[in-house]
């Protein structure tokens, strides 16, 4: 964090040099500010006609001087300070308090309190300057462990010059002690991230609210405790935040009372977005597609399924890689480094951008083994029978059950990620291949898509496609539009396809026979081996076998 931070343009060296002793003083622990800073910070700023401020940390040490315009003061980045500072490791307040002055006789404004909220300083104060240039009163706001009265903030009673010894440091401890009273009581598991999540959206709330419920089902899948959702619909999606700062800061004082670590968006961000969001607010963000590609980080078990979701992640986080960018900590950490004529960013783009290339030629060089291993199974002439469908829908318990083999198959999203290949010896004493493939999902991140091309082309070459549908999901209608939408952008809708109704035992017999009828569809329940006889029937017909 730089010592002087703002814009100095017009102000004389004396000037300067006086901003700049400032950072040179030190605050007891009991004072807010003393009150011969606060005189000398006044009497600066009445003369350069500009608000002036200052971070000072629990030490009392001043951190940063700040040089504004008439109307306001500009925060620095302060992501820097709590990464070493250790006073606001916990997550809870920065282990900051801004003191700044205001030109005009007005208490703390809007953007004050929002800063206060946003930024989780431990104490906002404003003094204000009488007509001599003098400190006239000290407005001072500090979070509360919950709201009271909607607000998240107490503004006290005006100080005067003589009142500045308020215990400061006592009273941020007494805060933060409450803050760790109340996220005790919604303390999730040891090494688990607690999320908030967020939607913003025009769709109908039913539509919304479907969407949210994925998306806490797969934060779940990533071993990510959900602390609170939450929704909201808007007439006009506000293109830089997506909504307003208004609630922006709703969201980080909930998160903070709540003990939340990361707030996941359901929509995704476009670069500006995420920049402008983490810009406002001390909190890990990410969205919906980066907690998918966190998911598939976790799943790859093989070096072909490990190239592939690092093309994918590194694809879609090279635009979004900036000085300040949370959402680059989980992959890019150990890149870094400088080198003559360029910056630590140009670095760390040229090295994203190097490290693309290799895996590209990795995923070339599987798909070639692909190829290859097509041309020994066209060589012997067995049908292909693949198993696609949302992701969870059953798949890897069908294989198992048709094939009498041991995937790996659990009750979560994206559980499978790479593909497994078992043989089928139908009743007639033939023999097919059949291959269980990664989940779909609703707006399947298009870094995927392009990333996993390797492994949809192994559907190409498939003789027939199973479709297998979770009928005990209440969002199964929605969940077969997406697959069928994801095989049309394939171009793999042209393959016959057996619609698989699965979880038969979940739903009335009524209903079952109904939806079958309904879809030309065959009912299973794939935990269930007796089941399945009419679909290895269909299978055995549809293969010409």
């Amino acid at each position: 964090m730089k010592k002087l931070f703002g814009n100095t343009c017009g102000l004389k060296a004396n000037q300067i040099r006086r901003l700049e002793n400032l950072y040179r003083r030190r605050i007891p622990d009991k004072f807010i500010i003393t009150f011969e800073l606060a005189r000398d910070l006044s009497r600066l700023t009445f003369e350069i006609r500009r608000q002036t401020g200052l971070l000072i940390d629990r030490m009392g040490k001043i951190v940063c001087v700040i040089a504004g315009d008439y109307q306001k003061i500009i925060i620095p980045d302060t992501s820097e300070y709590r990464a070493v500072s250790g006073c606001a490791a916990s997550g809870r307040l920065k282990g900051l308090r801004c003191v700044h002055t205001h030109l005009k006789n007005e208490p703390l404004t809007e953007d004050d309190l929002a800063d206060l909220a946003l930024l989780r300083l431990d104490i906002m104060a404003a003094i204000t300057i009488n007509k001599d240039g003098l400190p006239h009163q000290i407005h001072v706001a500090h979070l509360l462990p919950e709201s009271r009265d909607g607000k998240p903030y107490r503004i006290l009673p005006p100080l005067n010059s003589n009142q500045l010894d308020i215990g400061c440091l006592e009273l941020i401890q007494a805060i933060e002690t409450e803050l760790a009273q109340t996220r005790f009581l919604h303390d999730a598991v040891s090494g688990k991230e607690r999320a908030l999540l967020f939607s913003v959206t025009k769709a109908s709330r039913h539509i919304a609210e479907d969407s949210l419920s994925e998306l806490k089902e797969l934060a779940a899948s990533g071993n990510i405790d959900v602390v609170e959702t939450v929704l909201q619909q808007r007439k006009k999606v506000d293109s830089r935040l997506l909504t307003g700062r208004g609630k922006l800061q709703d969201l980080t004082m909930s998160a903070l009372w709540k003990g939340a670590t990361i707030i996941i968006f359901d929509q995704e961000l476009n670069p500006s977005q995420i920049r402008s969001i983490t810009d406002q607010i001390d909190l890990k963000v990410i969205d919906r597609t980066q907690l998918i590609l966190d998911i598939f980080a976790q799943r790859a078990q093989t070096k072909e399924g490990k190239l592939q979701v690092e093309l994918a992640q590194l694809k879609y986080l090279l635009p979004r890689l900036i000085t300040k960018n949370t959402a680059m900590s989980r992959l890019t950490g150990g890149i870094g480094g400088r080198g003559p004529g360029e910056t630590k960013l140009e670095i760390n783009r040229r090295r994203v951008r190097d490290r693309i290339a290799r895996l590209e030629k990795g995923v070339l060089l599987v798909k070639k083994q692909r190829k290859q291993q097509k041309a020994k199974r066209s060589k012997k002439g067995l049908p292909v029978v693949s198993i696609i469908g949302y992701t969870n829908a059953g798949k890897s318990t069908l294989l198992n059950a048709l094939t009498k083999s041991n995937v790996r198959a659990e009750n979560r999203l994206f559980a499978t990620l790479d593909p497994a290949s078992r043989s089928l010896n139908l009743p007639k004493g033939t023999k097919v291949i059949v291959t269980d493939t990664v989940g779909f999902i609703k707006s399947l991140p298009k870094e995927l898509m392009a990333a996993f091309h390797a492994t949809f082309e192994e559907l190409e070459s498939a003789n027939l496609l199973l479709h297998v549908i979770d009928i005990g999901n209440p969002r199964f209608e929605d969940q077969i539009e997406s697959v069928e939408k994801i095989l049309e952008n394939l171009n793999l809708h042209k393959i016959p396809t057996i619609r698989v109704m699965n979880k038969q035992d979940l739903v009335d017999k009524e209903t079952v026979n109904r939806l079958s009828r309904t879809y030309d569809a065959v009912a299973i329940s794939a935990k269930k081996r007796s089941t399945l006889e009419p679909l290895i029937e269909k299978i055995e017909t549809m293969t010409g076998r």
